[in-house]
């Protein structure tokens, strides 16, 4: 019996663990030896744009390019007029606040603050035609620019302040010919250069993902799946999958990587049970701007600046702008190790209309809300912008400034370096309260990381979180990490669980040893 229960406990039960492992490690290999092939499959356009007749012409004008596209794709117009993309507003409940209509179309940020009076150069990112005052028609699908996303060519170039209009001279003829299917360069014209230069908002999201390796994103590095992005930002109707939480409050078609990877994408599954409290970013981009710096402080109250009575701008090694007469000082990070933050992916904003809080050290641009108590909060990587901008301290509003203009003279900032005239005719637009008075205040605004994830083997590893110096987690707030976190009564109770056992692996001695010399003795 004895002999039979050792065999058990030394073969047989070591036998079934490693079946399980090996079962568990195949069906995980299976799914990603999937995942690859499913990638590696290159996109087959099926039409051939350059034999339509009807695209055999030159085009001078871009409503008529769209006129062109909506003639034959019949109702994709609509489907735009209805797009976030176009809209750049979303009708969304945020808890405090309930039915919303926010987006970037009037919403805040602490880098250019803001589109408002300033619509003619923040809208070259649109994807749309002639959007530069509060009348833009909304309801044309003409406006709508589908060479913006679907150019194929990458030639295609918006104006710089042209209002979302193409540059004229641009051969439009091939253009249009030679159109499919979004690549990362469609994506990228925006989303890399948002805050005004590469890399300079999101920090994940730059012009170096186009040509990185694995090392830099395993999804979209060259060497690695290399990716486009509608493979994870799939789009029904026009209606892209994905969230940025800088213009959007609710959790709703959110691109995750569970929709690829499953809930239980380890081997381990102590692993996996980390995935319901701590989001897949966190551990796999453990830090990002890995090739070029991203603006990490934006102090707008030192613009204005002149050096002999002239504009100018001072730069790092790097060529990284640190000051800008125009804009002020700035910081720039690279390999930016993520702050973390419990987050249900849900969100709330500041509005214009909103006061502000002189007491808080900064003032949150945008909330991320979630906590260790809620069921549906996990701890995820986030990019935090800090910055100074301008507010009222009489009506206790953020001031939005004019910032651009075609000629000086008009007020705009970057034009006349004139902040009390630029207030007055960028609140004036609003048509927004101003005292007259004007003065600077600490913001944040937190950008959740989700590119640039890292091969398997750069991941955090245990002690990069649990343990009592440096580690990621020492300002998540509200949660027990074992090794990182000091909690009395769990920290008391673990010394006195020690002490016990000392005590009793004593106690057990000495009645041993009295036991086997009673025996002895007898």
């Amino acid at each position: 019996m004895k002999n039979t229960v050792t065999f058990i406990l030394s073969v047989v039960v070591p036998l079934i663990i490693i079946t399980v492992v090996l079962r568990d490690a195949s069906e995980e290999n299976t799914k990603l030896a999937e995942l690859r092939k499913e990638q590696s499959i290159p996109h087959i356009p099926g039409v051939d744009h350059s034999k339509h007749e009807v695209l055999q012409r030159d085009f001078d004008n871009p409503h008529e390019i769209t006129a062109t596209c909506l003639s034959c794709h019949t109702e994709r117009g609509e489907e735009l007029l209805h797009s976030f993309h176009f809209t750049w507003e979303r009708e969304e409940f945020i808890e405090g606040r309930g039915v919303t209509y926010l987006g970037k179309k009037n919403l805040l940020n602490n880098f250019c603050t803001g589109i408002f009076s300033n619509e003619s150069t923040c809208n070259r990112c649109h994807a749309g035609f002639g959007w530069d005052d509060m009348d833009f028609d909304f309801t044309n699908p003409y406006n709508i620019d589908c060479l913006v996303c679907h150019d194929n060519t990458g030639t295609y170039e918006k104006l710089k302040g042209g209002a979302g209009y193409p540059t004229p001279g641009q051969d439009f003829r091939t253009i249009v010919q030679n159109v499919g299917q979004p690549k990362k360069e469609n994506c990228g014209y925006c989303h890399f250069h948002g805050g005004g230069g590469n890399n300079v908002k999101h920090g994940d999201l730059e012009m170096a993902l186009l040509t990185a390796s694995r090392e830099v994103d395993v999804h979209m590095g060259v060497d690695g799946a290399n990716m486009e992005c509608v493979d994870c930002h799939t789009a029904e109707n026009h209606v892209m999958k994905g969230r940025y939480y800088g213009v959007s409050s609710t959790n709703e078609r959110r691109a995750t990587c569970e929709q690829c990877h499953t809930a239980n994408p380890h081997i381990d599954d102590m692993l996996n049970s980390h995935v319901a409290k701590i989001a897949c970013q966190t551990c796999h981009i453990p830090e990002y701007a890995k090739v070029n710096a991203t603006k990490m402080y934006w102090d707008w109250s030192t613009a204005g600046r002149l050096d002999d009575g002239k504009i100018f701008e001072l730069y790092d090694g790097e060529g990284n702008a640190i000051y800008q007469s125009i804009k002020g000082d700035f910081e720039w990070k690279t390999n930016v190790e993520p702050e973390y933050f419990w987050f249900n992916g849900t969100a709330d904003h500041f509005l214009i209309s909103d006061k502000v809080d002189t007491t808080a050290a900064y003032l949150e641009i945008n909330t991320l809300f979630g906590d260790a108590s809620d069921r549906d909060s996990r701890i995820i990587p986030v990019k935090v912008h800090r910055g100074r901008q301008p507010y009222d301290p009489v009506h206790l509003s953020i001031l939005q400034a004019k910032l651009w203009d075609r000629e000086p003279g008009k007020g705009a900032l970057w034009l006349d370096l004139d902040w009390e005239r630029a207030l007055i005719e960028g609140m004036k637009y609003l048509d927004r309260p101003y005292s007259g008075k004007w003065n600077f205040v600490n913001t944040e605004m937190y950008l959740p990381v989700n590119h640039m994830v890292s091969p398997a083997s750069q991941a955090l590893q245990c002690q990069d979180c649990h343990t009592r110096e440096n580690s990621r987690m020492q300002l998540v707030e509200g949660s027990y990490i074992p090794g990182n976190t000091k909690y009395a009564a769990v920290d008391n109770m673990g010394v006195m669980l020690i002490i016990l056992s000392f005590i009793g692996v004593f106690i057990h001695a000495v009645i041993r040893y009295f036991s086997v010399k009673k025996l002895k003795q007898s």
